[in-house]
C-alpha cells in the first residue's frame, strides 16, 4: 500500500500526473510537503503544460475530500502545492488550472473553520499578484466579493480570531480589486452590486476598533497584545487603493455607498468619521474627478433636507472639507452649483428656524430654542463653506462668485435675485442679508484686484451700497468690512485698526502706490457713491463704536488707495459736511452719536493732513485737536469711545475754535498748489430712486430742498412756471405715475448736471438760486431782522444739506431752513 492508500499494482496503472500528485503528500501530514516530489511535479507541469488542468482538477478533488473529512493537514499541503504550481507556470494552459484553483479557494472560504478561511484568502492574494499573459473573458469574482465582504463583518466570539478573519477579508477584497482592475474586463468590479458590498465592508473596519467591539461583541482582551496588522489601517489602505483606481465612468458608484453607510450607521452626528472618510476620498481620487464627489454630496444634501439640523450640518461640514481640497485643483463646472445649492439650503434653514419660532409654545420653549440653535449651526456651516470655498478660488472665478452671491442678497427695488424671501418676513429677510454678507466677507478676504474697477464693478457696487443694507447696524458693519477687503490692496487695515489720533502717521509705515488712471476714472464715476454711503452711515442713530471705527478705516483706505488732489478735496468736503451734521443736528441724533462723528472727523483729518503733508493744514488740525483736548475732550476718539465716557448736556455754546474751518483749510491748501475753489461748495450726497421711497427722513428732506433750488437755468423759470387750469392739467395732476416719472427725470437731470457741468456754471447757478430764494422768502414769510454777529453782515443759510454764503442775516420761520 502506498501513501495514498492504493495498492502498488494499481498505483502503477494510474496516470503519471496523479502519481506525481499523490507522491507530494506524506503519510503523516505533520511532515509537510515532500519537496523532492514537489520538484518533480513542478518540472512535469512546466514540461507538459497541457496537463495542468488535469493536475488542478485532481488536486481540487483531493482537497475537497480532505476538507469534508477534516484532514486539515493534507488541506494545507494541497494549497501549498497549488501555490507553487501557480508561481511556476505562466503558459496559456494555466487558464483551466486557475479555474480549479479558484474552486479550491472557494471551498476553503465556504468552510466554517477560521484557519481554512485565512488559508484560502492567503492563496487568493498570491494568485491576485500574478500577472497573466492574456485576459480572461469569462472569469467572474462575484462569489469572492460576497465572501470576503462577509468576512470583513465577522462576529466571531473570540476577539483575536475575529480580528484575524476581518484582516483576511480585507486582504481578500484588496486582492479582488488588484486582480480585476488589471484585467481587460475590469469594469465588472465597479458595478453597483459589488461596490455596495466592498465599500461598506472597508468603512466598517476603518472605524475605531474599540467602538466596533463595543457594538458587536465583547471588548478585546487588554492582555492580548498588539496585532501585527490593524484592520482599520489595512482597510484604509485598501480604500485608498480602490479610489485611486477609479475612473470617470465609475467614480459615482464608488462614492454612493459611502453615503449609504454613513446614513445607516448614523455617522453624520457626530461627523468626525464622515469628515475623515471624505478627506481620504478627496486625496485618493484623481484631481480631475473631484467634482463628482462634490456633486454627489450636494445631491445627498438635497435628499436629506428634511432631516435634523445636526445631520444637515454634518453633511455640510463634509462638503466644506471636500470643496476645500477640490478648490486647490480642478472642480469642473460645479462652482456655481455648489453656491446655488448652499444658498437654497440657507433659505430653507432660516425658514425652518422661523417656523419653529412661530409654532413655539410656553411648554415647549426649551426644545424650540434648542432646534433654533441647531439651525444656527447649519447656517454657520453653510456660511463657512461658502466663504472658505470662495476664498480658495482663483481671482477670476472669485469675482464671478462675488457677483453671484451679491445677486442673491435681498435688496430693495431689485427682483433679479433668485433667493426667494417673500414668505420669510422682515426678520427672515434680515437674517438672510446678514448671512449672505458674512459669506461675501469671507469670499472677498484676500482678494487683490489690479484695479479697483475690477474689484468693485457697478453691478456689484450698486446693490452693496444700497440703502436697503443700511437699516441695521450689523448690516452696515458687514458692508464696510467687505469694502475694506476690496479697497485695501496693500494690507494696511491692521495698521489702521481702532479710531484714534495718530501722533505720527509715518510710524505706521503705510504701503501705497501711485494712483492709476483706471482708479482715477473709477473715482470720477463712483466716488460719490462711496462718499454718500459714509455720509449716511454717520447719521444712523444705532451706530456703535465699531461702526465709527469702520467708517474711519473706510476714509483712511480711500485716502491711501484712491486719493489724488481732486479726491482729497472731496474727502475734506465730506469731513466738513459730517461736522455740519453735528452742528446743525437736524436729525436729532443722540449726544453719543454727535460726539462720535466729531471724533471721527478729528481722527480722519489728522490722518489726512499728515498723509498729504501740507504744513499749514497740519498746523490747523493740530491746533483744533489741542483745543479740544482742553475744552471739549468728548470730541476726541480717545475719550468718547472709552467705557466710562462723559457726555456734554449741550453743544450749542461751543466756540468756533473747536471746529475745523473751511476757510482755514482752503487757505492752507491753496498755498500749497491745491485747487480749493470746490471747498466753498458744501458736500451734498447723491440722490437715488430708492431714497425717495424709503423711510429715511434725512435723505427725503434733502431731496425736497435740492429739487426746489437746483433745476433750471435762471430764476425766471420758477416765476413763469404757471399753467392755465384746464381739464388736461387736472388729469395730469391726478396721474401719480406721471408725476413720479417726472420727478425721477428731474432728479436725473440734476445729478447729471452736477456730475458733468463745469464748476463755474454750477457755482453761478447756486448763487443765483440763493438770491432768488432770499427774495421770495422776504416777500412771503414773516421776517424778524436781527443785528449781524459779524462785521460783514453776512451769514450762511443752510437749506437741507445745501449751504450758501453771503446772504443777509434774517431769523426765518421755515420748516426746512436753519440760520447760523
Amino acid at each position: 500500500m502506498g501513501r495514498t492508500g492504493v495498492c502498488c499494482c494499481c498505483a502503477a496503472l494510474r496516470p503519471r500526473y496523479k502519481r506525481l500528485v499523490d507522491n507530494i503528500f506524506p503519510e503523516d501530514p505533520k511532515d509537510g510537503l515532500v519537496k523532492a516530489d514537489m520538484e518533480k511535479l513542478t518540472f512535469y507541469a512546466v514540461s507538459a503544460p497541457e496537463k495542468l488542468d488535469r493536475i488542478g482538477a485532481y488536486l481540487a478533488e483531493r482537497l475537497s475530500r480532505d476538507v469534508v473529512r477534516h484532514r486539515y493537514g493534507y488541506v494545507l499541503i494541497a494549497m501549498e502545492a497549488l501555490d507553487q504550481l501557480l508561481m511556476a507556470c505562466h503558459s496559456q494552459s494555466i487558464k483551466p488550472f486557475v479555474e480549479s484553483f479558484l474552486q479550491m479557494v472557494a471551498k476553503l472560504l465556504e468552510s466554517g473553520e477560521p484557519k481554512l478561511q485565512v488559508l484560502g484568502t492567503n492563496s487568493f492574494v498570491k494568485f491576485a499578484n500574478i500577472e497573466e499573459d492574456t485576459p480572461s473573458y469569462h472569469r467572474r469574482y462575484d462569489f469572492f466579493v460576497s465572501r470576503f465582504s462577509a468576512m470583513c463583518h465577522s462576529c466571531h466570539s473570540d476577539p483575536e480570531t475575529r480580528t484575524e478573519i476581518r484582516i483576511a477579508g480585507i486582504r481578500g477584497i484588496q486582492g479582488v480589486v488588484r486582480k480585476t482592475v488589471n484585467d481587460e474586463l475590469r469594469a465588472t468590479i465597479w458595478e453597483p452590486q459589488h461596490m455596495d458590498k466592498i465599500v461598506p465592508s472597508l468603512l466598517f473596519n476603518m472605524q475605531k476598533i474599540e467602538d466596533l467591539d463595543s457594538r458587536i461583541g465583547p471588548p478585546s482582551s487588554p492582555t492580548g497584545g498588539e496585532k501585527e496588522e490593524n484592520p482599520a489601517v489595512l482597510a484604509e489602505n485598501c480604500f485608498r487603493e480602490l479610489l485611486g483606481r477609479a475612473t470617470y465612468g465609475n467614480m459615482n458608484n464608488a462614492v454612493r455607498p459611502v453615503f449609504a453607510h454613513l446614513d445607516h450607521h448614523r455617522l453624520w452626528d457626530p461627523n468626525e468619521f464622515a469628515v475623515s472618510c471624505f478627506k481620504i476620498i478627496m486625496y485618493s481620487i484623481q484631481a480631475q474627478y473631484s467634482h463628482h464627489v462634490i456633486q454627489e454630496t450636494l445631491g445627498h444634501l438635497d435628499a436629506r433636507k428634511r432631516d435634523s439640523p445636526r445631520v444637515r450640518a454634518g453633511i455640510i461640514q463634509v462638503l466644506l472639507e471636500a470643496v476645500a481640497i477640490a478648490a486647490k485643483g480642478s472642480i469642473g463646472p460645479t462652482v456655481l452649483e455648489v453656491f446655488n445649492t448652499l444658498l437654497k439650503h440657507l433659505r430653507l434653514s432660516v425658514d425652518f428656524e422661523l417656523g419653529e419660532r412661530r409654532s413655539s409654545t410656553g411648554s415647549a420653549s426649551f426644545s424650540t430654542s434648542s432646534k433654533e440653535s441647531d439651525e444656527r449651526i447649519v447656517q454657520n456651516a453653510i456660511i463657512q463653506t461658502i466663504g472658505f470655498f470662495g476664498s480658495n478660488l482663483p481671482d477670476y472665478q472669485r469675482s464671478e462668485i462675488m457677483m453671484f452671491v451679491m445677486g442673491k442678497v435681498p435688496v430693495f427695488g431689485t427682483s433679479s435675485h433668485s433667493l426667494d424671501t417673500s414668505h420669510l418676513g422682515d426678520l427672515g429677510t434680515r437674517r438672510i442679508q446678514i448671512m449672505l454678507l458674512r459669506s461675501l466677507l469671507m469670499v472677498t478676504s484676500g482678494y487683490n484686484a489690479k484695479t479697483i474697477a475690477a474689484a468693485l464693478p457697478a453691478p456689484f457696487l450698486d446693490p452693496l451700497l444700497s440703502p436697503s443694507l443700511m437699516e441695521d447696524s450689523e448690516l452696515r458693519q458687514l458692508v464696510l468690512e467687505i469694502l475694506h477687503n476690496l479697497i485695501d490692496r496693500h494690507d494696511n487695515r491692521a495698521k489702521l485698526r481702532g479710531i484714534r489720533i495718530i501722533p505720527d502717521v509715518s510710524d505706521l509705515k503705510i504701503k501705497r502706490d501711485k494712483i492709476s488712471r483706471q482708479d482715477v476714472s473709477f473715482m470720477k464715476k463712483h466716488g460719490q457713491q462711496l462718499y454718500r454711503h459714509i455720509y449716511l452711515g454717520c447719521k444712523e442713530e444705532d451706530n456703535v463704536q465699531k461702526n465709527f471705527e469702520l467708517l474711519y478705516t473706510s476714509l483712511a483706505l480711500i485716502t491711501i488707495e484712491l486719493a489724488n488732489e481732486e479726491v482729497v478735496i472731496d474727502l475734506i468736503r465730506l469731513a466738513i459736511a459730517l461736522q455740519d451734521i453735528v452742528i446743525i443736528n437736524e436729525d436729532n441724533l443722540p449726544m453719543f452719536n454727535r460726539c462720535g462723528v466729531m471724533a471721527l472727523v478729528a481722527a480722519y483729518l489728522n490722518f489726512l493732513s499728515q498723509m498729504i503733508a501740507v504744513p499749514a493744514f497740519c498746523q490747523h488740525v493740530s491746533k483744533v485737536i489741542e483745543t479740544r483736548t482742553v475744552e471739549a475732550p468728548y470730541f476726541l476718539p480717545e475719550n468718547i469711545f472709552k467705557d466710562k465716557r462723559i457726555l456734554p448736556k449741550s453743544l450749542e455754546k461751543h466756540e468756533k475754535n473747536l471746529f475745523f474751518l473751511t476757510n482755514k483749510i482752503a487757505e492752507s491748501l491753496g498755498g500749497s498748489g491745491y485747487s480749493v475753489e470746490r471747498l466753498s461748495v458744501p458736500y451734498v450726497p447723491q440722490v437715488t430712486d430708492e431714497d425717495r421711497l424709503s423711510r429715511r427722513k434725512s435723505v427725503v428732506d434733502t431731496v425736497s430742498i435740492q429739487v426746489d433750488i437746483l433745476p433750471g437755468n435762471n430764476t425766471e423759470d420758477k416765476v413763469n412756471n404757471t399753467e392755465e387750469i384746464t381739464f388736461e392739467a387736472l388729469k395730469k395732476a391726478i396721474d401719480n405715475t406721471g408725476l413720479e416719472e417726472q420727478e425721477k427725470e428731474k432728479r436725473r437731470l440734476v445729478i447729471e448736471k452736477f456730475q458733468k457741468a463745469p464748476f463755474e456754471e454750477i457755482a453761478a447757478q447756486c448763487e443765483t438760486k440763493a438770491n432768488f430764494l432770499h427774495d421770495r422768502l422776504a416777500q412771503i414769510l414773516e421776517l424778524t431782522i436781527r443785528p449781524p454777529p459779524s462785521p460783514s453782515g453776512t451769514m450762511t443759510i443752510t437749506a437741507g444739506h445745501a449751504h450758501y454764503q453771503s446772504v443777509p442775516v434774517y431769523e426765518m420761520k421755515f420748516p426746512d431752513l436753519c440760520v447760523y
